[in-house]
């Protein structure tokens, strides 16, 4: 979608000792990322820790970093029960924000034809712009490009997230799909590849940490600076894959902590990272001028 730009950042959510939610250091952070050029925010995805955080903690968070910046922020809010999509979806629109990403169910793995229905629902109750999110990896559950395309004629359905890191459902989506439906990459590393079979942008992770980076990257691709964004992107490809060595946001955390940007530890059923994950995330930062 034009108006959330090209880079969407996941945020991360932001803890204290007690691994209270730290509202003052996310609205810091938001606008960090904002001035460093990412275009719009996803809060309460899954780098945001979105299953651990409580339905209210994440209507202060919608509220506090929708008053904290100026781009468009995206409100988390899918879950594998359509119904309790849509209430969450609601309660964010109360919050104010400006458009709603919504996970292919997991665990209960409906069918093809029940998904174009549970996202068709959410979008017609919500009636918010509404991103789709395929990760089929985390959910054991694909949304095939025939899905998708359906679904890009269904009113408020505006984007794709796409993860599934198949590069030809990407392109079949891309050509088939309604001229207003954007794709952004759900994968730092298949950025530039998606871009360059005509994707709109990305959803990052790793913008949390290299969202200056990221930026350039994808405007000297849009540009016309192929050669210059793909010495961007190798420049960045031990830092993206150093970011999923293990369970994301496990290792970005880890790298905005190692970084002096304090954002405490997580919520089990995850944990802080251990040492081998810490040592690679660490020389991908330093391996980018960001550590000594």
């Amino acid at each position: 979608m034009k108006e959330w730009g090209r880079l969407v950042t996941a945020m991360v959510t932001p803890f204290d000792e007690h691994l209270n939610v730290n509202y003052e250091q996310a609205a810091f952070l938001a606008k960090r990322l904002v001035n460093e050029g990412t275009t719009a925010l996803l809060v309460s995805g899954t780098t945001g820790e979105s299953p651990t955080l409580s339905a209210e903690e994440k209507c202060e968070l919608f509220r506090i970093v929708k008053k904290a910046v100026s781009v468009p922020v995206i409100a988390g809010v899918g879950t594998n029960s359509t119904k309790a999509s849509v209430e969450m979806g609601m309660m964010a629109k109360s919050c104010g924000v400006d458009g709603i990403l919504a996970v292919v169910p997991y665990y209960n793995k409906p069918p093809q034809e029940a998904l174009f229905r549970h996202f068709k629902v959410i979008a017609e109750e919500v009636g918010l712009p509404m991103m789709l999110y395929n990760v089929p990896s985390r959910t054991s559950c694909n949304l095939e490009a025939s899905t998708t395309i359906a679904l890009s004629k269904v009113p408020h359905v505006v984007a794709v997230k796409e993860a599934s890191g198949n590069l030809d459902q990407v392109a079949k989506i891309i050509k088939e799909a309604n001229v207003d439906f954007f794709v952004y990459s759900g994968d730092d590393s298949l950025t530039l590849p998606i871009l360059a079979i005509g994707g709109y942008g990305v959803v990052s992770t790793s913008s949390n940490v290299a969202s200056a980076q990221m930026r350039e990257m994808v405007d000297a691709f849009v540009g016309g600076d192929v050669e210059k964004a793909s010495k961007l992107h190798l420049e960045l490809f031990g830092l993206m894959k150093a970011l999923f060595v293990t369970t994301n946001p496990i290792p970005v955390k880890a790298a905005l902590n190692m970084l002096g940007f304090a954002v405490g530890g997580l919520r089990l059923p995850l944990m802080e990272a251990n040492p081998e994950v810490k040592e690679v995330v660490k020389g991908a930062l330093v391996e980018l001028g960001f550590l000594q």
